[in-house]
């Protein structure tokens, strides 16, 4: 769901613009989608959130920016109103959408508090290149400022997602509501952009006002809550003081996080989860390895990574394992050792997600690292198009051929073929009008042999 859409919209609402979102998600056509409100609409400004720039899918990949020209082609057929630009994307790689799409500028900022001021200098016809947390082209140069880190100190924000989006078409597809605890990244993962999106600074949201935020998304019927920090238990204070505010009240919420590291995850943090109210987590091992470990520079070992596999044996919250397979220094051994641990130390009601390649940002050290490799030869200003990273030292036909060995036996691991799957629309809603409740994954393995007796090959 477009929290921060939601977010921006209510944000400018306060700064008394009249405000219209469009949430494209299950626009079967979007070109007419977006010409119609326009139309309507007659905005004076027109705003593009921008999350993905691609699928992050190396052995299917799909790239949005044709679609990004699309709608910003329906949106300049019917206006020409300045168009800006926001969105995670755009703290990524903001000079190239820039570029691609010739919008008057972006956001690059806390969009809450940067695009109500760039609508009020804008509407008083006055300059905007000093505000911070903005990028533009002027004359053919890429400008930027820095953003302002903000007031994460606030109350958390819980926009009422009744007005702006259709919820009937998310719940059917098991969608959750997301809450962000805390902003900025400690950790020096090669490969990460959410340094180049949230800067390293963290800041945090009070516990007690997370809870307050989820009570209330609860009482509007919006029960499946995910927290979508970049690492939840970044600090394991905070997630345990989340956690205990959650416990204290009544909130009948069902909370999720995929986002758990295992070297701050223990018994006195799992047991918490329970308590608050957790029916799934996700911890991003990516892999078991120490050289691999090492190389991405993860920040813990095997040693956490089977820490944690015990960890999680000894509550119930269900779990999904996350995997990145061909990392820096992977080789047929390293990679061995990974499915080894999947294989042997996971619960077989748990999932294991497992993904090949790791897709390359600008400005991130798995950049230089590939450039060092010979991995990358493009230029940072034609990484739009989706570049990918795969060990030299390691054959891309044996990772696949290895991988379906692994899938093939065991029912509760999937891959990127099975998140592309074109039934999974309809099996997301027919486990909502079966009343399963989310998480969906929690089912995988009966879904797998389901579909394998259907004769699906997955």
């Amino acid at each position: 769901m477009p929290a921060g859409a939601c977010i921006v919209a209510e944000a400018a609402e306060r700064a008394g613009h009249c405000v219209r979102l469009l949430d494209l998600m299950f626009a079967g056509q979007p070109g007419p989608a977006v010409r119609e409100a326009v139309e309507t609409f007659r905005p004076d400004i027109v705003g593009l959130s921008v999350r993905n720039i691609d699928n992050n899918d190396m052995e299917d990949t799909v790239c949005f920016k044709d679609d990004l020209l699309s709608c910003l082609h329906a949106v300049r057929s019917r206006t020409e109103a300045p168009i800006v630009l926001g969105g995670a994307a755009l703290g990524i790689m903001p000079e190239q959408l820039l570029r691609l799409t010739g919008a008057l500028c972006a956001v690059t900022g806390v969009g809450e508090t940067v695009f109500p001021l760039l609508l009020e200098r804008l509407h008083n016809k006055r300059g905007f290149s000093d505000i911070s947390g903005i990028a533009c082209i002027k004359d053919g140069n890429f400008r930027r400022t820095s953003p302002d880190p903000g007031d994460f100190t606030g109350p958390c924000p819980a926009p009422d997602y009744r007005r702006w989006l259709n919820l009937s078409a998310y719940r059917s597809q098991q969608a959750t509501v997301p809450i962000q605890t805390r902003t900025g990244c400690p950790f020096q993962c090669v490969y990460c952009s959410y340094p180049l999106i949230e800067g390293r600074r963290c800041s945090f949201r009070s516990p007690a006002g997370v809870a307050k935020a989820v009570a209330r998304l609860s009482g509007q019927g919006l029960r499946d809550i995910e927290f979508v920090d970049s690492v939840f238990n970044a600090s394991p204070e905070h997630a345990m003081n989340i956690c205990r505010e959650l416990a204290a009240i009544r909130h009948g919420a069902r909370l999720q996080c995929l986002e758990i590291n295992p070297l701050n995850f223990d018994d006195a943090l799992a047991g918490a989860m329970e308590r608050a109210g957790f029916t799934g987590m996700g911890i991003t091992v990516e892999s078991a390895s120490d050289t691999v470990l090492l190389r991405m520079r993860k920040g813990f070992t095997s040693r956490e990574v089977h820490h944690a596999a015990e960890v999680v044996r000894r509550h119930d919250i269900p779990c999904a394992w996350i995997f990145l397979l061909g990392g820096p220094g992977e080789t047929r051994d390293t990679l061995r050792e990974t499915l080894a641990f999947a294989e042997q130390r996971i619960r077989p009601g748990d999932v294991a997600f497992f993904n090949t390649g790791i897709r390359i940002y600008p400005g991130t050290e798995l950049e230089s690292i590939a450039r060092r490799e010979g991995v990358l030869s493009q230029p940072a200003a034609d990484m739009l198009s989706p570049v990918f990273y795969l060990s030299p030292r390691i054959d891309r036909h044996w990772i696949r051929q290895e991988l379906g060995r692994s899938l093939a036996g065991h029912m509760n691991f999937i891959n990127m073929a099975t998140l592309g799957l074109s039934c999974l629309p309809a099996i997301n809603r027919t486990g909502s009008a079966l009343g399963l409740r989310p998480p969906l994954w929690r089912f995988t393995r009966f879904i797998r042999r389901g579909l394998r007796l259907a004769g699906m090959d997955v």
